[in-house]
């Protein structure tokens, strides 16, 4: 039976949603409608969207974004805030052991060839220790919920989370169009983050910064999918945003062009693949890098967040090795469960998974975005065949995992409220000062009746994520 997070199993209000049920039930459907097109014209007017890569109608969409928020407990968000910041420590520590000793693949607790055979292993990472040792220093973690106390961490996202930008601006049209709703509700602030991002990064100057860092964006250009989001972070920081060819390594520094000369960049929060990064050390027909830059890094003249080959730890494999990482690392259990997983690269595994495909859910191991994937219950006779013949080929690529019954929360549907499936991705900002979690996070929703795939290049939406502050 599928769990709705503001109905609950018994259909009666939970404590959380009350006082906006309450609110909710006394407003005028019509007026509520209003509101929800005067929210996609704010989303509009401000620009927030999109690029979808290989779609020949349009080049940008819009993210539908729906009025009714989602509500988390202050007591859920302890214990979910708990089990992120427990699986950050373990994936940072990860990082550096499997660019130094190894020392979890000497213990027999993760087989070698997870690591040398991973297309997102970096050799040249081998021995380099980023300033602060801090390898990913912003994190999104994917979280489902079956039930009341039971959520599941579905993935993580080391390299270049996404979806920030659409948190803080779903909080602030919430704010614009229903300010007695945070009166009657006290629910925790978001607004900090970008100031919280420039200070955590700031942190993690290099060597060569003898005062206050500077810090810049760097973006893979207009066409890119999430450029919406670079230009956001960079205006709210109050940094610049730059691309490659905006720099240049001047006197063993990495120097962006300005009307006054080139000024050395002391931290670069990059939002470009590691294969683009640099040239002359990765891909030589890139013209989204800089080249050089891999050098200056490794000789402690500038911080690139998140670090390269941090993407190896958002391999879905990997992932499958988690609670055992995050025990050799913390010493602890995990605080949040992992989905179950089948290895496909494991010949026991993939005869469970093909013999089940019709119930699964099949990913590619470095896939993301919802595409490359399988949903069993949802898929064609045809589907299915083709992706058997996909699985026999290359079962290394693809894990697999039965087919959770994710949560429900309402949306604002043209005949009332109606459930639909949601995930959460909560953001982690990673500093020698410590771990900054963010309350609340980006609600993803699956618009569509019964669906359960919520990202937005698939058809999803999002909504605002409130964390109430405790009584």
């Amino acid at each position: 039976m599928t769990f709705d997070e503001m109905k609950g199993a018994g259909g009666e209000v939970r404590l959380p949603y009350q006082a906006f049920s309450n609110w909710f039930d006394s407003e005028d459907p019509k007026g509520l409608q209003a509101k929800s097109r005067e929210a996609d014209q704010l989303f509009r007017r401000m620009g927030i969207t999109f690029n979808v890569y290989g779609d020949p109608d349009a080049t940008e969409r819009l993210i539908p974004f729906d009025i009714i928020p989602r509500i988390i407990s202050a007591r859920e968000w302890s214990r979910l805030s708990r089990g992120i910041e427990q699986r950050v420590r373990a994936l940072n520590a990860f990082l550096h052991d499997i660019y130094h000793r190894q020392e979890i693949i000497r213990s027999g607790r993760l087989p070698a060839e997870m690591i040398a055979r991973n297309a997102a292993y970096l050799s040249q990472m081998i021995g380099v220790t980023p300033p602060g040792d801090v390898w990913t220093h912003i994190v999104g973690i994917d979280l489902v919920r079956t039930g009341p106390d039971e959520f599941y961490v579905l993935e993580d996202n080391a390299r270049t989370p996404s979806g920030v930008s659409y948190m803080l601006e779903n909080r602030e049209t919430m704010l614009h169009m229903f300010p007695e709703l945070f009166q009657l509700n006290r629910v925790q602030r978001v607004s900090r983050y970008p100031q919280n991002l420039h200070e955590s990064l700031a942190a993690c100057a290099p060597p060569a910064c003898t005062d206050s860092p500077v810090v810049a964006v760097l973006t893979p250009g207009i066409h890119n999918s999430a450029y919406y989001e670079h230009s956001f972070l960079a205006d709210q920081m109050g940094v610049e945003l730059v691309e490659g060819h905006d720099l240049r390594v001047v006197d063993g520094r990495i120097a962006m062009r300005t009307t006054r000369g080139y000024q050395a960049i002391d931290v670069l929060y990059r939002r470009v693949d590691d294969d683009f990064l640099d040239p002359l050390n990765f891909r030589p027909d890139s013209v989204l890098g800089v080249p050089g830059i891999f050098d200056v890094y490794r000789a402690g003249g500038i911080t690139i967040a998140n670090a390269p080959g941090t993407g190896v730890a958002d391999d879905k494999a990997i992932y499958s090795y988690m609670p055992e990482i995050v025990e050799f690392y913390t010493g602890e259990k995990p605080v949040l469960e992992n989905v179950p997983t089948w290895r496909c690269s494991e010949p026991d595994a993939l005869a469970h998974v093909l013999d089940n495909l019709d119930e699964l859910v099949v990913k590619e191991v470095h896939g993301s975005g919802g595409y490359g994937m399988l949903i069993g219950p949802a898929a064609s006779k045809k589907e299915l065949k083709a992706f058997r013949k996909k699985l026999e080929a290359r079962p290394s690529n693809y894990i697999a995992q039965p087919t959770l019954s994710l949560s429900t929360c309402p949306i604002f549907a043209k005949k009332g409220l109606s459930p639909r499936h949601v995930d959460l991705r909560p953001f982690v900002l990673v500093s020698p000062n410590g771990i900054d979690i963010t309350p609340g996070g980006l609600t993803r929703v699956a618009l569509k009746k019964g669906s359960l795939v919520v990202n937005s290049s698939q058809g999803g939406g999002t909504k605002d994520t409130w964390v109430l502050e405790e009584e």
